[in-house]
Formats: C-alpha cells, structure tokens, sequence
C-alpha cells in the first residue's frame, strides 16, 4: 500500500518519510527555542506532539492491510501535519520567533501536506474503483 499516490516520480516513499522525519527533528527545535512563557511552554508542548506525529504514522501506513487502511493513517499525519501549520502561524503571529526562522518549515510543511493529499486522495479512489 506505500506507494500510492507516490508514483508521479515527485517523490517516492522513503524520500518523503525522510522528509517527515526532518520536520519532525526541526520542529523538536523549534519547539526548544521557544520562549519559557507560559505560552511559549503550552506552545512547544503542542507542536512537538503534532509536528512529530505525521513521521510514525505514514510508517505505519507502509504496513497497512488494506487501500482503506493505508488512507486512514495517512489522514492521521495530514491532519496532525496541519495542526503543526497552525501552531507555527501562531508562533509566527504572536512573535515567538522571527517569521524568517519559520519559513522554510512552513513551507516544507505546506509541501508534505500537499504530497499526503494527494496520496490519499489516490489511495481513496483505487479503493472505490475495487468496490
């Protein structure tokens, strides 16, 4: 179940599990330079769950028992990757850190949340063409 949606030779699967795993590695950093506010604290402790997630669950796609199954783990870490987008806006907003040192996660982000749509997207329609 891996590789679809991965297939249009943008990416192919291991490249994009490295490219969560980065994410996740410079949000864990993000997350330390963060003020010790409290809302600098509530903050990192948020992201760090949410901009680690999306990694573990794509692996966890690669082992699916089905197109359905692959999707649902892939919408996990879609979901959980947009929730890491919102927590660095607020970062961004609220002045915790300087936009400049946001933006290439942000648009990383923004990359992987398109490349997992996709993906599911693909996923879902193979699984209805089955049916």
């Amino acid at each position: 179940m891996e590789n679809d949606g991965m297939r249009n030779g943008s990416v192919t699967p291991e490249e994009l599990e490295d490219r969560l795993i980065d994410v996740a590695v410079r949000i864990g950093r993000v997350a330390d330079a963060l003020p010790e506010t409290r809302l600098g604290q509530h903050i990192a402790n948020q992201i760090v769950r949410s901009g680690t997630s999306p990694a573990p669950n794509y692996s966890e796609g690669g082992a699916a028992e089905s197109r359905r199954d692959f999707a649902h783990k892939l919408s996990i870490g879609l979901k959980e990757l947009r929730e890491t987008k919102t927590w660095l806006r607020l970062i961004r907003k609220a002045e915790l850190l300087p936009g400049s040192r946001l933006h290439a996660i942000t648009d990383e982000a923004d990359q992987l949340c398109a490349i997992l749509s996709a993906s599911i997207h693909t996923a879902k329609s193979r699984d209805r063409r089955r049916s």
